[in-house]
């Protein structure tokens, strides 16, 4: 609970304030005069001190000296005699802000939850320190190298404000992770985080999803829709893949970045909206602007504050922290206690990983499978031989699979099996109907496979 000292020397006027105060969720203490607010700070240093201007033993200015520096408390005078002379000194001196008596009750209100909020995040921040210095994480992500601290030295900076973020990364190394600590770290917390893929939303629909409709706007409009937009309203807005929104939607989201307001499709009034964009893209976005996918102006709305996510072949030492989260969480999930052996961390450490984290947490999800208790070598894909098959990406994104001529059946239908159930998952339903096979033959498939090493991709 947040915690308050008021320095008032009118015991009425104490009593009054401290009611209001603790009626806003504090814990309040009080003095009436600088001995005793010294003596007080000297005890516990609180979250915000209200202080009277005059006092019978000196200024309340003479306060703000003796609390300053780190964790110094947010410091706000109060004064029945105001004069524009007094607020500006009071602010030169450090003061958080000035009010008069008879004090405004919305405005002190205001304060105390903006002190709160502060405090809380503060404490988030102290705590995802802590847990990254012991664990090697912060929040979600995970990860000690340097590559990683930097990223998150740059999350803290920039979520406390309303600037907008642009993270760029590859395929795979967690930028709607990164977009969520941003939130979850920032002044809107409390409100909306609201995820949007620009590249799954069709093109004749996405205008509609992120802006909202009329009812009657087109066919089949049969009712008013908030759009991702809307619902964001207060919070944060995440645009991955910002690169595949149509050049003509742009416009429309430049406008939204610069007055803060919007229409719904097939709707004449504009509405306003307080949110905070964040975008992500996996490509180079100057590129992006030559090859007319991205308006160089919307860039640089967006690009005020740029987040540069490693890929994982260069965060050396990760390797070992993600590999063992994620066993955890499947051990977690399944109610096992699967193990890793070094053999299987050596053989992780080699690998170049394309896909990034998400490729490794299909590896280990595959491997959780087909192990018993040990993860070995034996479970995972060996990446080395040359003329092995190997797993990718096809131009129109969907999973490609290349397996050498000379191949057995039975070798090409192993990889085809592993690869179908790593693309959906580990959804064993899911993949015995890609594959037309019973259920029951995909069982008997993967028990055949233990013990046998994995393929590559």
């Amino acid at each position: 609970m947040p915690t308050a000292l008021i320095v008032d020397d009118d015991p009425d006027f104490q009593a009054a304030m401290a009611e209001l105060v603790r009626g806003e969720g504090f814990t309040v203490e009080t003095a009436g005069s600088l001995v005793e607010a010294h003596a007080a700070v000297k005890i516990r240093i609180p979250d915000v001190v209200l202080v009277d201007l005059t006092l019978p033993d000196g200024s309340g200015l003479d306060l703000l000296s003796a609390v300053e520096g780190p964790g110094a408390p947010e410091m706000i005078v109060i004064s029945g005699h105001a004069t524009l002379d007094n607020a500006i000194e009071a602010l030169r001196q450090g003061a958080s802000d000035y009010l008069t008596k008879p004090v405004d009750l919305a405005r002190l209100r205001a304060i105390l939850v903006n002190v709160a909020r502060r405090r809380d995040m503060t404490e988030e921040i102290e705590g995802l320190r802590a847990e990254l210095r012991g664990l090697g994480r912060f929040g979600a992500l995970i990860g000690g190298s340097p590559m990683m601290q930097q990223v998150y030295e740059q999350i803290q900076r920039v979520a406390p404000s309303n600037a907008t973020v642009f993270i760029q990364g590859e395929s795979g190394t967690g930028k709607e992770l990164v977009a969520e600590s941003v939130h979850r770290l920032s002044r809107r917390r409390r409100r909306p985080f609201v995820a949007i893929n620009c590249g799954a939303v069709a093109p004749n629909l996405i205008e509609s999803e992120l802006f909202g409709h009329e009812r009657g706007s087109f066919t089949g409009a049969d009712r008013l829709h908030r759009g991702y937009l809307e619902r964001a309203h207060g919070g944060t807005l995440f645009l991955d893949e910002i690169t595949e929104m149509p050049l003509e939607l742009q416009v429309k989201l430049l406008r939204v970045l610069e007055t803060g307001r919007f229409s719904r499709v097939g709707g004449e009034q504009e509405l306003p909206v307080d949110v905070r964009i964040i975008a992500a893209t996996n490509r180079d976005p100057h590129q992006a602007v030559a090859d007319q996918k991205l308006r160089e102006d919307l860039l640089y709305r967006l690009r005020v504050f740029p987040i540069a996510l490693p890929p994982l072949r260069e965060r050396a030492g990760d390797i070992d922290l993600l590999a063992e989260a994620c066993l955890a969480e499947l051990n977690k999930d399944e109610g096992t206690r699967k193990r890793l052996s070094r053999a299987a961390l050596e053989r992780l450490r080699s690998a170049r990983w394309p896909g990034n984290v998400r490729e490794l947490k299909n590896v280990m999800h595959r491997a959780f499978i087909l192990a018993d208790d040990e993860i070995g070598p034996q479970q995972l894909p060996d990446w080395g031989p040359v003329g092995a098959a190997t797993a990718g990406i096809a131009a129109d994104g969907d999973a490609i699979l290349q397996v050498k001529v000379g191949s057995s059946i039975a070798e090409a239908e192993r990889r085809l099996i592993l690869a179908t159930l790593d693309a959906c998952g580990g959804s064993k339903d899911q993949a015995a109907k890609i594959l037309g096979i019973s259920l029951k033959t995909l069982y008997n498939r993967l028990n055949s496979y233990k013990g046998a090493p994995a393929p590559a991709g």
